[in-house]
Parts: C-alpha cells; sequence; structure tokens
C-alpha cells in the first residue's frame, strides 16, 4: 500500500467524521474525484479534488471532529482553506511528500502547533464572515423626554454591554440634562478589556506588545482613561453631570431603571486573540469599518456562545515587567478623580491593581491551545444565529 493511497483513506475517514490520527491510520482509499459515502455522511463532498489537502487543514479537521459533527460544508471549506498570516506554507503529510532542499519538510499533523491550526481557522472564519455580509444598524431610538437622561462611557466590556441590555429596554442614551457615567474598573482589568474591544474592532497587536508599546509612549487607551474622559466630558456638559461609576452593578438604579441589568463578565484573552487573528486576514478582505462591524456583531456573539465550553482559558494579566507602570498611571487616575471633585459610585481604590499570585509569569496571554479550542468551537456554530442578547 502506499502512502498516498493511505493518506485518501484518512481523508474520506476525516470526511466520516473519524478522529484517527494520521501516525495511526493503516488503511488505503483512493482521490475524491466524486461523491464518496453514505446519504448523510460527510463524505457526501461533491469534489475534493486530486490533489492532497495540506497537512495543517488535514489535522483541523480532525480537532473539529474530536468536539462536534461538523457539516459538509464546513469540511470543505475546512479542506479548500490557506493558512494565513504569517507562518509555515501548506504543509505535506509525512510518508506521502518528498523532502526537498528548498521549503519546509513533510510534518505529521499531529506534531503541529495549536498557532498554525489557528490561522487555518482564522482563514475560514474570515471568509464566512465576509459571506455573511455587514448587519443593518439599527438606530437606537430617541430617548423618552420624561425618563432619565443618560449616557454611558469608559470602560468598553462594561458601558458597551450596559448600553446595549438599556437600549434593548426602550432606553436609548442621551435626553435632555443627561448624565455622563464613566464606567470602569481596576485598571489592570480595563487594560484588558480596551484590548478586546480593539481585536472585535479595528484591529490590535498581540497583548504584550501592544502593552509594551502603550508603556513606551506613556499613554493609556482612550477607554481605559477615566481621568481623561471625565475632563471631555466636563467641558462639554459641566462637572456636575460627569460620574464615575466603578460598581457596575448601580448602574440600572442610577438611570431609573427598576429592573436590574446584567453586570458583563471578563472575556478570556482567547476570545480577544481569536478575534485579533480572523481581523488580520479579514482585512485583506473588506474595508475597514467594514471589517470592525464584521467583528463586533457577527464574530462576537459566536465567540460569546462558545466560550461556556471553553477550557484552559486565561484572563489577560500584565505582565510583571509592566506593573509599575500600570500602578503608578492608577494611582494618577484615583488621585486626579478625587481631586477633581467628580461624584463617585464606588471606592476609588478599585482602580488600583491587584496581581494574581497563582499565575506564571509566563502565561499572562491568551494560550494557543485554548485559542485553538476555541476556534474550532466556534467554527461549530457555523449557521447558528449570531445576535447577542441583552
Amino acid at each position: 500500500m502506499s502512502d498516498e493511497r493511505r493518506a485518501w483513506g484518512w481523508i474520506a475517514h476525516l470526511l466520516d467524521g473519524g478522529t484517527t490520527p494520521w501516525q495511526d491510520w493503516r488503511e488505503a482509499g483512493e482521490p475524491q474525484t466524486g461523491q464518496t459515502g453514505q446519504p448523510g455522511q460527510l463524505g457526501q463532498l461533491d469534489q475534493v479534488g486530486r490533489y492532497l489537502p495540506g497537512a495543517q487543514q488535514l489535522e483541523l479537521l480532525r480537532r473539529i471532529n474530536l468536539v462536534g459533527r461538523p457539516s459538509a460544508e464546513l469540511a470543505r471549506q475546512v479542506l479548500d482553506a490557506s493558512a494565513a498570516g504569517r507562518g509555515r506554507p501548506d504543509l505535506e503529510l509525512s510518508g506521502v511528500g518528498r523532502r526537498s532542499s528548498f521549503g519546509p519538510d513533510p510534518v505529521d499533523p499531529g506534531d503541529l502547533p495549536a498557532g498554525e491550526l489557528v490561522r487555518v481557522a482564522a482563514s475560514i472564519l474570515a471568509d464566512q464572515l465576509v459571506d455573511s455580509g455587514a448587519p443593518a444598524e439599527v438606530p437606537p431610538g430617541k430617548p423618552a423626554w420624561w425618563r432619565r437622561g443618560y449616557r454611558l462611557v469608559g470602560d468598553p466590556e462594561i458601558a458597551d454591554d450596559l448600553r446595549a441590555q438599556l437600549i434593548a429596554r426602550g432606553r436609548a442614551p442621551g435626553g435632555r440634562r443627561a448624565v455622563v457615567y464613566v464606567c470602569g474598573s481596576d485598571l489592570g482589568t480595563m487594560l484588558g478589556h480596551a484590548w478586546t474591544q480593539r481585536a472585535f474592532g479595528e484591529g490590535v497587536n498581540a497583548w504584550r506588545e501592544w502593552l509594551r508599546a502603550l508603556r513606551e509612549r506613556r499613554e493609556l487607551p482612550p477607554r481605559a482613561d477615566l481621568l481623561a474622559a471625565c475632563r471631555v466630558w466636563a467641558d462639554r456638559v459641566g462637572k456636575d453631570r460627569v460620574q464615575v461609576v466603578l460598581e457596575p452593578g448601580t448602574v440600572a438604579s442610577l438611570v431609573g431603571e427598576r429592573r436590574p441589568l446584567t453586570v458583563p463578565g471578563t472575556v478570556p484573552g482567547e476570545g480577544g486573540e481569536l478575534a485579533r487573528r480572523v481581523g488580520s486576514v479579514l482585512g485583506l478582505l473588506v474595508r475597514p469599518e467594514e471589517r470592525a462591524s464584521l467583528l463586533s456583531s457577527r464574530l462576537r456573539p459566536r465567540v460569546d456562545a462558545s466560550l461556556a465550553g471553553l477550557r484552559g482559558g486565561r484572563p489577560l494579566v500584565v505582565p510583571p515587567a509592566h506593573r509599575d507602570w500600570v500602578e503608578r498611571e492608577a494611582e494618577r487616575l484615583r488621585h486626579g478623580i478625587e481631586r477633581a471633585g467628580y461624584a463617585v459610585h464606588g471606592d476609588l481604590d478599585r482602580l488600583l491593581p491587584t496581581w494574581p499570585a497563582d499565575i506564571d509569569p509566563a502565561h499572562v496571554g491568551p494560550s494557543p491551545d485554548a485559542t485553538l479550542d476555541l476556534a474550532v468551537q466556534v467554527l461549530l456554530t457555523e449557521g447558528q444565529p449570531d445576535r447577542r442578547t441583552a
């Protein structure tokens, strides 16, 4: 039995939902030149082609099969995908491809690092987002004149989520003499939230690189600089209508909402990392404003829906090398807000970061393995509703 026939047998096995690793596969098959398999099986693809897919694509399909049952369309997308971004090109299977003095050697798919498979998954997700199209924008409506006016700004993961819940209840922001609530938490957490928001928007560098650049420029991202936000809004509406909120659970009562709002949780770093990788591919396919819309309105709901099944996810933690800078900036925010006399809901000491003692400093960013697991979960949400719920 030739290794090429063995490879075609493995492909047929994967198309039928199999999970056997390449190194353990021994059965032969034939090139997929037409429909194969029984009705309802993944083998019922119109055309796989006479050329073997790359090792990254095949291993990704095997990983998907380990978690769920992909549709025939998704299986086809995986085998047809390319590995986007920086990294190795499509690789041949060990035992099938020939070693060459030029280019990479054939590989055992099981030995590929998680990042190589995430590259393929990011390419597939980007294509799916483009095919889905940007959602139509729904205006939030006009604030009722008899309701208490409000605006929520500051930490994007807190302010944007709470605002969306209020809009869903018919409470549009704005209104006469609206009070501006500048929402926040400890600065370390707000930096993670700002990075995540950029990952699902205009794009962002990797977590460590982004923090290093901020420190070198001696600046905070606008959505995490609560003092700057207070000053901007005080110039617009007056200091008496600007208040700092460090306890998100109080927002409902502050804006005159009887029912409590759900305090948003923190997205693991892998959520932002996957969005960042997808966004880098998407930026080559659509305009910047459409990319941001697709990531926030199409990809984000799928990521949120997949987080419950994620294992090994890591919260974004500031590396030790940058903690002294973050602590100084947090103290600057606390002192500046207190000195300016803004109304504060919560303890200003909440702005000061606390660092977890049980996290290895080498593991303060997104985990490649968990990012791959999340990518697989998100791929399996293909075709499910992508609307975020309040």
